[in-house]
Protein backbone atom coordinates (compact mmCIF):
# COMPACT_ATOMS: atom_id res chain seq x y z
CA UNK A 1 0.00 0.00 0.00
CA UNK A 2 0.85 3.44 -0.62
CA UNK A 3 -0.60 6.41 1.74
CA UNK A 4 -0.57 10.07 0.24
CA UNK A 5 -2.39 12.64 1.70
CA UNK A 6 -5.65 13.55 0.80
CA UNK A 7 -6.13 14.94 -2.33
CA UNK A 8 -7.07 18.92 -3.21
CA UNK A 9 -9.34 19.73 -6.41
CA UNK A 10 -10.07 23.37 -6.88
CA UNK A 11 -12.23 23.28 -9.84
CA UNK A 12 -15.32 21.50 -9.54
CA UNK A 13 -18.90 22.08 -10.48
CA UNK A 14 -20.99 20.42 -7.95
CA UNK A 15 -24.21 22.04 -9.26
CA UNK A 16 -26.65 23.03 -6.46
CA UNK A 17 -28.77 24.90 -6.32
CA UNK A 18 -30.39 25.40 -9.74
CA UNK A 19 -29.33 22.11 -11.50
CA UNK A 20 -29.23 19.65 -8.87
CA UNK A 21 -30.36 16.74 -11.62
CA UNK A 22 -26.82 16.73 -12.84
CA UNK A 23 -25.02 16.51 -8.97
CA UNK A 24 -25.32 17.96 -5.73
CA UNK A 25 -23.30 18.27 -2.69
CA UNK A 26 -24.46 15.20 -1.07
CA UNK A 27 -23.53 12.79 -4.64
CA UNK A 28 -20.21 15.40 -6.17
CA UNK A 29 -18.89 15.07 -1.99
CA UNK A 30 -19.38 11.40 -2.32
CA UNK A 31 -17.87 11.03 -5.67
CA UNK A 32 -14.59 13.16 -4.28
CA UNK A 33 -14.06 11.08 -1.16
CA UNK A 34 -13.99 8.08 -3.07
CA UNK A 35 -11.64 9.30 -5.43
CA UNK A 36 -9.20 10.52 -2.93
CA UNK A 37 -10.23 14.20 -2.54
CA UNK A 38 -10.47 15.27 0.96
CA UNK A 39 -11.58 18.63 -0.24
CA UNK A 40 -12.68 20.49 -3.11
CA UNK A 41 -13.30 24.06 -4.24
CA UNK A 42 -17.00 24.45 -6.30
CA UNK A 43 -17.57 26.89 -8.64
CA UNK A 44 -20.30 29.93 -9.51
CA UNK A 45 -21.50 29.39 -12.45
CA UNK A 46 -24.60 28.01 -10.98
CA UNK A 47 -28.01 28.77 -13.21
CA UNK A 48 -28.26 31.11 -9.83
CA UNK A 49 -24.90 32.45 -10.01
CA UNK A 50 -22.24 32.78 -6.36
CA UNK A 51 -22.23 36.66 -7.48
CA UNK A 52 -23.70 37.76 -4.35
CA UNK A 53 -22.97 37.32 -0.42
CA UNK A 54 -26.51 36.01 0.01
CA UNK A 55 -26.33 33.42 -2.92
CA UNK A 56 -22.86 32.62 -1.11
CA UNK A 57 -24.65 31.94 2.35
CA UNK A 58 -27.25 29.89 0.71
CA UNK A 59 -24.25 27.25 -0.59
CA UNK A 60 -23.10 27.52 2.73
CA UNK A 61 -26.21 26.02 3.85
CA UNK A 62 -26.91 23.67 1.81
CA UNK A 63 -23.91 21.65 2.06
CA UNK A 64 -23.87 21.64 5.85
CA UNK A 65 -24.22 18.19 7.43
CA UNK A 66 -24.45 16.92 3.59
CA UNK A 67 -20.64 16.83 2.66
CA UNK A 68 -18.54 13.64 3.00
CA UNK A 69 -15.46 16.08 1.69
CA UNK A 70 -14.33 19.58 2.79
CA UNK A 71 -16.09 22.27 1.24
CA UNK A 72 -15.21 25.22 -0.40
CA UNK A 73 -16.37 27.91 -2.86
CA UNK A 74 -15.29 30.28 -5.30
CA UNK A 75 -16.81 33.97 -6.27
CA UNK A 76 -18.35 35.16 -10.03
CA UNK A 77 -16.69 37.73 -11.43
CA UNK A 78 -19.50 40.23 -12.73
CA UNK A 79 -19.69 44.70 -12.89
CA UNK A 80 -21.82 44.15 -9.76
CA UNK A 81 -20.23 41.04 -7.64
CA UNK A 82 -17.14 43.50 -8.19
CA UNK A 83 -18.79 45.67 -4.96
CA UNK A 84 -18.72 42.90 -2.62
CA UNK A 85 -14.99 41.73 -3.30
CA UNK A 86 -13.20 43.24 0.03
CA UNK A 87 -16.44 41.66 2.28
CA UNK A 88 -15.57 38.27 0.80
CA UNK A 89 -11.58 38.09 2.09
CA UNK A 90 -12.45 35.36 4.82
CA UNK A 91 -15.26 33.47 2.62
CA UNK A 92 -13.99 32.69 -0.54
CA UNK A 93 -10.92 31.00 -1.59
CA UNK A 94 -10.86 32.48 -4.95
CA UNK A 95 -12.82 34.50 -8.21
CA UNK A 96 -13.69 33.29 -11.21
CA UNK A 97 -13.61 35.02 -14.63
CA UNK A 98 -15.03 33.59 -17.28
CA UNK A 99 -13.20 35.43 -20.32
CA UNK A 100 -14.75 32.57 -23.21
CA UNK A 101 -17.97 31.40 -23.22
CA UNK A 102 -18.97 28.11 -21.25
CA UNK A 103 -21.90 27.04 -19.24
CA UNK A 104 -23.60 29.54 -16.99
CA UNK A 105 -24.09 33.25 -17.75
CA UNK A 106 -21.24 34.84 -16.19
CA UNK A 107 -18.98 35.36 -19.30
CA UNK A 108 -17.10 39.00 -19.35
CA UNK A 109 -15.92 40.25 -22.60
CA UNK A 110 -16.06 44.11 -22.21
CA UNK A 111 -12.30 45.46 -21.64
CA UNK A 112 -13.83 48.27 -19.26
CA UNK A 113 -15.56 45.67 -16.89
CA UNK A 114 -12.96 43.42 -16.84
CA UNK A 115 -10.33 45.92 -16.03
CA UNK A 116 -12.79 47.01 -13.32
CA UNK A 117 -13.26 43.18 -12.00
CA UNK A 118 -9.28 42.95 -12.06
CA UNK A 119 -8.31 46.12 -10.39
CA UNK A 120 -11.02 45.50 -7.63
CA UNK A 121 -10.43 41.64 -6.08
CA UNK A 122 -7.75 41.68 -3.26
CA UNK A 123 -4.14 41.23 -4.63
CA UNK A 124 -3.62 38.25 -1.73
CA UNK A 125 -6.31 36.20 -3.41
CA UNK A 126 -6.34 34.54 -6.18
CA UNK A 127 -8.02 35.63 -9.29
CA UNK A 128 -8.93 32.38 -11.75
CA UNK A 129 -9.53 32.81 -15.44
CA UNK A 130 -11.09 30.39 -17.97
CA UNK A 131 -9.21 32.25 -20.70
CA UNK A 132 -8.46 30.24 -24.44
CA UNK A 133 -5.97 30.58 -27.03
CA UNK A 134 -5.39 34.30 -27.33
CA UNK A 135 -7.59 35.30 -24.90
CA UNK A 136 -5.24 34.44 -22.20
CA UNK A 137 -2.80 37.39 -23.77
CA UNK A 138 -5.62 39.95 -22.37
CA UNK A 139 -5.69 38.16 -18.88
CA UNK A 140 -1.99 38.34 -18.20
CA UNK A 141 -1.68 41.76 -19.19
CA UNK A 142 -4.56 42.79 -17.22
CA UNK A 143 -2.87 40.49 -14.29
CA UNK A 144 0.38 42.73 -14.71
CA UNK A 145 -1.02 45.80 -14.93
CA UNK A 146 -3.53 44.93 -11.71
CA UNK A 147 -0.90 43.07 -9.81
CA UNK A 148 -3.09 40.20 -9.69
CA UNK A 149 -2.08 36.48 -8.50
CA UNK A 150 -3.14 34.73 -11.44
CA UNK A 151 -4.51 31.28 -11.99
CA UNK A 152 -5.11 29.38 -15.50
CA UNK A 153 -7.58 26.72 -15.55
CA UNK A 154 -7.43 24.23 -17.89
CA UNK A 155 -4.51 24.65 -19.86
CA UNK A 156 -4.97 22.81 -23.00
CA UNK A 157 -2.98 24.97 -26.16
CA UNK A 158 0.88 24.80 -26.79
CA UNK A 159 0.54 28.42 -26.96
CA UNK A 160 -0.73 28.87 -23.20
CA UNK A 161 2.25 26.97 -22.40
CA UNK A 162 4.43 29.32 -23.84
CA UNK A 163 2.56 32.29 -22.46
CA UNK A 164 2.28 31.16 -19.15
CA UNK A 165 6.05 29.84 -19.09
CA UNK A 166 7.03 33.73 -20.35
CA UNK A 167 4.54 35.66 -18.02
CA UNK A 168 6.79 33.15 -15.21
CA UNK A 169 9.92 34.59 -16.45
CA UNK A 170 8.61 37.89 -16.35
CA UNK A 171 8.18 38.01 -12.43
CA UNK A 172 4.19 37.83 -12.71
CA UNK A 173 2.31 35.80 -9.85
CA UNK A 174 0.66 33.04 -12.11
CA UNK A 175 -0.39 29.58 -12.15
CA UNK A 176 -1.99 27.14 -14.16
CA UNK A 177 -3.55 23.72 -13.82
CA UNK A 178 -4.83 21.46 -16.25
CA UNK A 179 -7.32 18.40 -16.14
CA UNK A 180 -7.19 14.45 -16.55
CA UNK A 181 -8.79 14.51 -20.14
CA UNK A 182 -6.95 17.06 -21.60
CA UNK A 183 -3.77 14.76 -20.42
CA UNK A 184 -5.50 11.78 -21.20
CA UNK A 185 -8.20 12.21 -24.39
CA UNK A 186 -7.21 13.20 -27.51
CA UNK A 187 -9.11 15.20 -30.56
CA UNK A 188 -9.46 11.49 -31.87
CA UNK A 189 -11.36 10.69 -28.41
CA UNK A 190 -13.19 13.44 -28.99
CA UNK A 191 -14.76 12.37 -32.45
CA UNK A 192 -15.43 9.13 -31.21
CA UNK A 193 -17.48 9.94 -28.11
CA UNK A 194 -19.52 12.37 -29.66
CA UNK A 195 -21.78 15.21 -26.79
CA UNK A 196 -19.94 12.99 -24.27
CA UNK A 197 -16.38 14.03 -25.57
CA UNK A 198 -17.83 17.97 -25.52
CA UNK A 199 -16.29 20.21 -23.23
CA UNK A 200 -14.50 23.66 -22.96
CA UNK A 201 -11.95 23.74 -23.97
CA UNK A 202 -12.00 21.23 -26.54
CA UNK A 203 -9.66 18.55 -26.15
CA UNK A 204 -6.23 18.78 -28.18
CA UNK A 205 -2.58 17.43 -28.41
CA UNK A 206 -2.16 15.66 -24.74
CA UNK A 207 1.55 15.19 -25.12
CA UNK A 208 2.58 18.84 -25.16
CA UNK A 209 1.09 19.02 -21.85
CA UNK A 210 2.62 15.75 -20.33
CA UNK A 211 5.98 18.02 -20.98
CA UNK A 212 5.13 20.82 -19.64
CA UNK A 213 4.05 18.63 -16.84
CA UNK A 214 6.95 17.32 -16.48
CA UNK A 215 9.06 20.81 -16.47
CA UNK A 216 6.57 22.09 -13.85
CA UNK A 217 5.19 24.74 -15.82
CA UNK A 218 2.04 23.41 -15.24
CA UNK A 219 1.67 23.79 -11.02
CA UNK A 220 -1.42 21.19 -10.65
CA UNK A 221 -3.99 18.81 -11.99
CA UNK A 222 -7.49 19.45 -11.23
CA UNK A 223 -10.76 18.01 -12.65
CA UNK A 224 -13.09 20.47 -13.93
CA UNK A 225 -15.22 17.95 -12.69
CA UNK A 226 -18.79 18.77 -14.81
CA UNK A 227 -21.75 16.68 -14.95
CA UNK A 228 -24.49 16.52 -17.16
CA UNK A 229 -26.75 14.18 -17.40
CA UNK A 230 -27.24 11.71 -20.52
CA UNK A 231 -30.19 12.51 -21.87
CA UNK A 232 -28.46 16.62 -21.49
CA UNK A 233 -25.50 15.04 -23.22
CA UNK A 234 -27.97 13.01 -25.98
CA UNK A 235 -30.37 16.53 -26.15
CA UNK A 236 -30.02 18.45 -29.79
CA UNK A 237 -27.80 21.54 -28.12
CA UNK A 238 -25.55 19.39 -25.81
CA UNK A 239 -23.97 21.11 -23.03
CA UNK A 240 -19.83 21.36 -22.31
CA UNK A 241 -18.42 19.51 -19.56
CA UNK A 242 -17.46 15.86 -18.42
CA UNK A 243 -17.37 14.33 -15.40
CA UNK A 244 -13.64 13.59 -13.21
CA UNK A 245 -13.44 13.51 -9.90
CA UNK A 246 -13.34 9.93 -9.59
CA UNK A 247 -11.37 9.02 -12.57
CA UNK A 248 -8.42 11.58 -11.77
CA UNK A 249 -6.23 9.46 -9.64
CA UNK A 250 -6.55 6.26 -11.21
CA UNK A 251 -5.62 8.21 -14.67
CA UNK A 252 -2.79 9.59 -12.83
CA UNK A 253 -1.35 6.84 -10.74
CA UNK A 254 -1.55 4.71 -14.10
CA UNK A 255 1.21 6.75 -15.43
CA UNK A 256 3.31 6.62 -12.51
CA UNK A 257 2.99 2.85 -13.11
CA UNK A 258 3.80 3.50 -16.92
CA UNK A 259 6.45 5.53 -15.77
CA UNK A 260 5.54 8.85 -16.82
CA UNK A 261 5.32 10.72 -13.70
CA UNK A 262 6.32 9.63 -9.70
CA UNK A 263 3.59 9.06 -6.74
CA UNK A 264 5.70 12.50 -5.64
CA UNK A 265 4.48 14.17 -8.42
CA UNK A 266 0.74 13.17 -8.08
CA UNK A 267 1.58 14.82 -4.37
CA UNK A 268 2.86 18.13 -5.78
CA UNK A 269 0.03 18.03 -8.40
CA UNK A 270 -3.09 17.32 -6.36
CA UNK A 271 -1.87 18.19 -3.13
CA UNK A 272 0.92 20.60 -1.80
CA UNK A 273 0.88 23.40 -4.71
CA UNK A 274 -3.04 23.22 -4.77
CA UNK A 275 -2.85 23.83 -0.64
CA UNK A 276 -0.48 26.52 -1.17
CA UNK A 277 -2.00 28.42 -3.96
CA UNK A 278 -5.38 28.32 -2.63
CA UNK A 279 -4.67 28.76 1.23
CA UNK A 280 -6.25 25.73 1.85
CA UNK A 281 -6.82 24.76 5.80
CA UNK A 282 -4.74 21.44 6.93
CA UNK A 283 -6.50 18.60 7.89
CA UNK A 284 -4.64 16.66 10.49
CA UNK A 285 -4.77 12.40 10.46
CA UNK A 286 -6.36 12.60 6.65
CA UNK A 287 -4.85 10.40 4.37
CA UNK A 288 -5.53 8.19 0.93
CA UNK A 289 -4.25 4.44 0.82
CA UNK A 290 -4.05 3.03 -2.21
CA UNK A 291 -3.05 -0.13 -3.86
CA UNK A 292 -0.63 0.51 -6.87
CA UNK A 293 -0.70 -3.19 -8.25
CA UNK A 294 -4.34 -3.40 -8.95
CA UNK A 295 -5.54 -3.44 -12.38
CA UNK A 296 -9.28 -2.91 -14.12
CA UNK A 297 -11.30 -1.32 -15.84
CA UNK A 298 -12.66 2.11 -15.32
CA UNK A 299 -16.79 1.67 -15.44
CA UNK A 300 -19.84 3.63 -14.48
CA UNK A 301 -21.60 0.82 -12.57
CA UNK A 302 -19.22 1.74 -9.37
CA UNK A 303 -19.19 6.55 -10.08
CA UNK A 304 -20.92 7.78 -6.90
CA UNK A 305 -21.59 11.13 -9.31
CA UNK A 306 -25.19 11.35 -10.04
CA UNK A 307 -24.72 11.32 -13.77
CA UNK A 308 -23.52 7.82 -13.74
CA UNK A 309 -21.08 8.34 -16.81
CA UNK A 310 -17.54 9.02 -17.79
CA UNK A 311 -15.37 9.39 -20.81
CA UNK A 312 -12.96 7.08 -19.31
CA UNK A 313 -15.38 4.17 -19.95
CA UNK A 314 -13.86 0.85 -20.76
CA UNK A 315 -10.36 2.59 -19.92
CA UNK A 316 -7.04 0.09 -18.18
CA UNK A 317 -6.29 1.73 -15.13
CA UNK A 318 -3.44 0.91 -12.53
CA UNK A 319 -4.16 1.53 -8.77
CA UNK A 320 -7.06 1.76 -6.79
CA UNK A 321 -7.68 3.64 -3.86
CA UNK A 322 -8.74 1.71 -1.15
CA UNK A 323 -9.58 3.47 2.10
CA UNK A 324 -9.62 6.96 2.54
CA UNK A 325 -8.86 8.89 6.18
CA UNK A 326 -10.86 12.13 7.24
CA UNK A 327 -9.56 13.77 10.42
CA UNK A 328 -9.06 10.01 11.95
CA UNK A 329 -12.21 8.56 10.77
CA UNK A 330 -12.20 6.40 7.96
CA UNK A 331 -15.13 7.73 5.63
CA UNK A 332 -14.18 5.24 2.86
CA UNK A 333 -12.92 1.66 2.35
CA UNK A 334 -13.20 -0.86 -0.21
CA UNK A 335 -15.50 0.66 -2.51
CA UNK A 336 -17.71 1.88 0.31
CA UNK A 337 -18.86 5.37 1.64
CA UNK A 338 -18.96 4.85 5.65
CA UNK A 339 -20.78 6.70 8.03
CA UNK A 340 -22.67 9.90 7.66
CA UNK A 341 -21.01 12.98 5.98
CA UNK A 342 -18.45 13.74 7.74
CA UNK A 343 -17.02 16.78 5.65
CA UNK A 344 -16.89 20.63 6.72
CA UNK A 345 -17.91 23.79 4.55
CA UNK A 346 -14.08 25.69 4.93
CA UNK A 347 -12.42 29.40 4.46
CA UNK A 348 -8.82 29.81 3.47
CA UNK A 349 -6.21 29.65 5.88
CA UNK A 350 -4.78 32.64 6.19
CA UNK A 351 -0.90 31.67 8.24
CA UNK A 352 1.93 31.22 6.00
CA UNK A 353 2.82 27.96 4.74
CA UNK A 354 6.16 26.38 5.67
Amino acid sequence: MIIIPGLIDTHVHLREPGATQKEDFETGSKAAITGGYTVILDMPNNPQPTITPQALEEKDKLAKNRIYSDLGFHFGATLDSSQYFNQLNDRVFGLKVYMNHTTGTLLQEDPKILQTIFEAWPKNKVLMVHAEGETLKKAIALAKKNNNKLHVCHVSQASEIRLIKQAKLDGLSITCEVTAHHLFLTEKDAERLGPFGMMRPPLKDPNILWEAVKDQTIDMVASDHAPHTKEEKLSSNPPNGIPGLETTLPLLLTAVSEGKITIGDVIRLCHTNPAKIFNIPPQPDTFVEIDPTVTYNLSPVTLFTKCSWTPFEGMKVTGKVKRVVLRGKVVFKDGEVLGNPQGSVIYPFHLPYT
